[in-house]
């Protein structure tokens, strides 16, 4: 179960911004866009991570701020459905914030 949720993530990372690219880091799968890492995500025993998430403005951080745990972590519980759409926006804004500098 663990496994498929992480292939969702994987495959909504790239529906989201077609041209990332993958690789490991820390032990954890990333994803990258032009050389530069945009999201780390990892599945553990009851939630799927993404890091690091920095404090974004507006309506995608106050849907994302429940799910906020330590700094710059997001966590998807595996008892709730998989938010696929605000992943997708989440990284989609990632990158915008990458290729602004």
């Amino acid at each position: 179960d663990v496994r498929e949720r992480l292939e969702l993530v994987r495959s909504t990372l790239h529906a989201a911004v077609p041209g990332l690219t993958e690789g490991l880091r820390y032990g954890m799968p990333i994803v990258a866009l032009d050389g530069t890492y945009v999201l780390h995500y990892a599945g553990w025993k009851h939630h799927i991570g993404l890091y690091p998430v920095p404090v974004l403005d507006g309506a995608l951080e106050a849907e994302l701020a429940p799910r906020r745990s330590g700094k710059d972590t997001v966590k998807f519980m595996y008892d709730e459905p998989m938010p696929l759409d605000l992943i997708g926006r989440l990284t989609r804004e990632l990158v915008e914030r990458r290729t602004r500098g």
